[in-house]
């Protein structure tokens, strides 16, 4: 056989070597906006109108035991995209930045032939540290579904596998899209810890219909991927965000101001309809899609990857999760009211770091919240409400198994001595791994802040 004759079968398998290797799997993570997780049909709502939401659920694997590090928009953006601890980036604070040098899921999968684009809302600094593909909200606060067409077929005709980001406005404030006609107030059911007024009933339901209409959109984003014919080939994870706007939710460490949906489907590799306890975090999504992709990642993260538990080669999550808000700079916000908070599987355990301040932001100043204090002058249960909204003691401790919405404070009781000091003990040293300072780092929090570091 001679060299020529050598040289054309090396090519020929060579070839045939790259056409038969499995194409690297598309990611796609579509992210809601101020969504409580368990205003979500699947997650136990017994009025939202979420059926796209809902079916996902029944081909992927649904955590039961999803969370993020931040109750607000910019830190949980941060954290989601780099995998790294809020405090250790320095995107902390609320309309954050991370620090100068920050690697991002751009930086793990770039070199790996992909292209990653964020369509939809971005809230992440710098542009260095996030070279996404951008593509904003139209005016309308729309996400922008003829750019999703653009992309697919882009890195369709080019055979590029991509990582796609789509993240919602909805069901943020205004609560404007959607058909509240939908729900009924009289009917629907309001959670405990909301002051049962006509106002508070009109209010959630012109939010159940934006989560209704954020729910359509991941609807469109599903059957995008199938028309573009890559259902087989694409990652897809919803996740809901951080709660709501109202009182006890969103800008709070209680359970539902952190707790997400979190579901993952991958056809053929992830069994569809399977329920998780596990404990997962945003910190862990970078970290899994770059396993998924099969790349060597670029610097360590904080997330793990979850690759084993999504394909079940292991049922064990982590053994606690960790979160912290950042009132210190916020709109409407308390001059600082840091807050820190461990969770296991049974217990959620809070650090209020100035329980003498006064909590206050956006919701506190809302005209409903007014209304609130408003009843609270004739009507006792109104006024612990609002009181215990605005007014923290130094440590709260709550379980999750009989106490969704963290009613019930146990910390005072003489039983619950041995959780406190445990988990005070793995709090204390997540911070302390994050560099965090506790009130130190609260009161520097406008040094992580574009609006305000520029004016230094």
């Amino acid at each position: 056989m001679n060299k020529s004759t050598i040289l054309t079968i090396a090519g020929a398998m060579a070839s045939f070597t790259a056409v038969s290797a499995p194409p690297r799997p598309n990611l796609v993570l579509f992210l809601a906006d101020d969504c409580s997780y368990n205003d979500i049909g699947i997650y136990g709502s017994r009025d939202s109108k979420t059926p796209h939401i809902d079916q996902f659920a029944t081909e992927s694997i649904r955590f039961t035991r999803g969370y993020q590090a931040a109750p607000m928009c910019s830190p949980t953006r941060h954290n989601l995209f780099t995998g790294i601890w809020p405090v250790k980036t320095g995107a902390y604070p609320n309309h954050t930045m991370a620090g100068e040098g920050t690697k991002s899921i751009v930086h793990h999968l770039k070199p790996a032939g992909y292209r990653i684009a964020l369509i939809g809302k971005s809230h992440i600094q710098p542009q260095s540290v996030f070279p996404f593909e951008y593509v904003p909200i139209t005016k309308e606060s729309e996400l922008n579904f003829a750019a999703i067409d653009t992309f697919i077929t882009s890195c369709n005709r080019s055979n590029t596998p991509f990582c796609l980001f789509v993240t919602s406005v909805q069901p943020h404030t205004p609560w404007n899209k959607g058909n509240p006609s939908m729900f009924d107030p009289q009917k629907i059911t309001l959670p405990p810890i909301y002051v049962d007024t006509k106002e508070t009933r009109k209010e959630f339901c012109k939010y159940l219909a934006e989560v209704s209409y954020m729910d359509s959109e991941f609807g469109k984003l599903l059957s995008r991927i199938d028309e573009h014919k890559q259902r087989d080939n694409t990652v897809v994870v919803y996740l809901s965000e951080q709660g709501n706007s109202l009182p006890f939710s969103k800008w709070t460490c209680y359970d539902v101001g952190v707790h997400s949906a979190f579901m993952v489907r991958w056809p053929g590799k992830i069994k569809p309809g399977i329920v998780s306890d596990a404990i997962v975090e945003y910190c862990d999504i970078t970290p899994t899609f770059v396993d998924i992709a099969g790349v060597n990642p670029v610097c360590k993260m904080d997330g793990q990857s979850i690759l084993p538990l999504l394909l079940q080669k292991t049922n064990e999550g982590k053994k606690y999760t960790f979160s912290l808000q950042t009132t210190r700079g916020i709109i409407k916000g308390s001059e600082y009211f840091g807050i820190r908070s461990v969770a296991d599987n049974k217990y959620r355990y809070i650090v209020n770091l100035t329980p003498e301040m006064t909590f206050k932001n956006m919701a506190t100043n809302s005209p409903l919240f007014i209304s609130w204090l408003k009843q609270s002058e004739t009507d006792t249960k109104a006024k612990e409400i609002t009181r215990r909204y605005q007014h923290r003691p130094p440590v709260e401790l709550y379980d999750l198994g009989e106490d969704l919405y963290c009613l019930n404070n146990l910390a005072d009781r003489p039983e619950s001595k041995k959780v406190i000091e445990r988990m005070d003990k793995a709090l204390k040293e997540w911070m302390v791994y994050c560099g965090d300072k506790g009130q130190e780092t609260e009161m520097d929090a406008l040094k992580h802040m574009p609006k305000y570091s520029k004016e230094e």
